[in-house]
């Protein structure tokens, strides 16, 4: 499939934002291949994650518990009651429960929605290299008509690698803002890092090199409490990362991909978090985000050009990165009223959203910060399934020109 040159540049809310926050300096050309459009009359089926992680470089990513399932059956539920031709399992899924609106990620699931006539994949799973989206050759003759709202797996793999993603956006050509961080695999090397001279100094966050949501990720004040962390995470993994810990506020930005609409990446509102547990956002499956987060104003941005700043950053991150699919960056000051700077990279952001019964609360970061540009939950939905990539391409990206892994 032919690729086209496109003009990329984050494209704010207003125009007032465009000429004084966030501004058109910056900008940027990417190779893409073509989008989907919702005229297409998708036929949709939402996978969720049947299929464990595999072991990679000695570590696996947790899974999380009923796989995605939650926020599967949400998507499913929002789609078909706005309009979109979704396909299900079960005949007639009950809104109540999570279970019978989503196919497993399985061979055998992917090809029980072909069978049933699906489109479109969204994959609300995690990817990885042997994936049966990458793999299955009972795909094979699908993969130019079947579209998926995803990234490439061979990427994901790569990139829940969090030391081998700070090395993409450490490199010499960029100019993004990082917290100091050092990669340790034993508790001499740690010592080493947090030593008088040693590239690192308390508070210092300890996390894993895999991870999911807040999984294994504290704050220390000591060597002490650093060690003792350490020790668990090392029985997990044979290296970790130790990070300076930033200090001031917390935000977290989604980036959209290029879409049949919008042809560039652009970056969402800035949410901002508060009432942080021992230093760390909790994850929201124990405090839903409507509880500690809200999406900044236009005003705020204006006043405070930091957003704008750091909403660019994120921007030349996915498309350094080469995303296909929303992903999310969290953001925080290195203290009270400094600039921002990237400390995480999530390939693949939470979509919880309302609708369901019981579901109220439920909304995700992204869909806090959609609801920044007057959009609800099904209109984010729709917005996402306009950027969906043909299988053919996914299975054929290229990593990041001078990236090894």
């Amino acid at each position: 499939m032919a690729a086209h040159t496109r003009l990329i540049c984050v494209i704010p809310r207003s125009n007032a934002i465009r000429q004084r926050a966030f501004g058109l300096a910056g900008c940027f050309t990417r190779f893409y291949s073509s989008k989907t459009s919702i005229g297409d009359s998708p036929r949709v089926a939402v996978l969720y994650q049947a299929l464990e992680p595999p072991v990679v470089n000695g570590v696996r990513k947790p899974k999380k518990p009923g796989g995605y399932q939650d926020s599967g059956a949400d998507i499913a539920w929002t789609l078909r009651h706005s309009g979109t031709n979704v396909i299900t399992p079960s005949a007639k899924p009950d809104p109540g429960t999570h279970e019978g609106w989503c196919f497993p990620d399985t061979e055998d699931g992917l090809m029980a929605a072909i069978d049933q006539g699906a489109t479109h994949f969204w994959a609300n799973t995690i990817l990885f290299s042997d994936h049966p989206l990458q793999t299955s050759r009972h795909l094979d003759s699908h993969e130019k008509n079947v579209r998926v709202v995803g990234q490439p797996p061979k990427f994901v793999q790569m990139y829940d690698d969090k030391h081998l993603v700070n090395s993409i956006l450490r490199g010499p050509t960029t100019n993004l803002t990082l917290p100091k961080a050092a990669i340790v695999a034993d508790l001499d090397s740690l010592r080493r890092a947090v030593a008088p001279n040693g590239s690192l100094s308390f508070p210092i966050v300890g996390k894993p090199v895999r991870g999911r949501g807040s999984h294994g990720v504290a704050v220390c004040a000591s060597i002490k409490e650093l060690e003792k962390h350490a020790e668990n995470l090392l029985s997990e993994s044979p290296s970790i990362i130790l990070e300076e810990y930033l200090a001031g506020q917390e935000g977290t930005v989604t980036v959209m991909p290029p879409s049949a609409d919008r042809p560039e990446y652009w970056a969402m509102p800035v949410v901002v978090r508060f009432n942080h547990v021992d230093g760390i956002a909790p994850y929201n499956g124990s405090v839903a985000v409507t509880a500690n987060s809200r999406v900044v104003s236009e005003s705020e941005a204006l006043a405070d050009s930091t957003f704008g700043a750091i909403s660019k950053q994120c921007v030349e991150v996915a498309r350094l990165l080469r995303c296909t699919a929303p992903i999310r960056i969290d953001v925080r000051r290195f203290h009270e009223d400094s600039e921002f700077a990237l400390f995480d990279v999530n390939m693949k952001p939470n979509m919880t959203g309302p609708g369901r019964p019981g579901r109220e609360d439920q909304a995700s970061l992204t869909a806090l910060a959609a609801g920044g540009l007057g959009w609800n939950y099904p209109e984010l939905l729709r917005q996402i399934l306009g950027s969906a990539s043909f299988l053919y391409d996914l299975r054929r990206a290229e990593l990041p020109t001078g990236f090894h892994p």
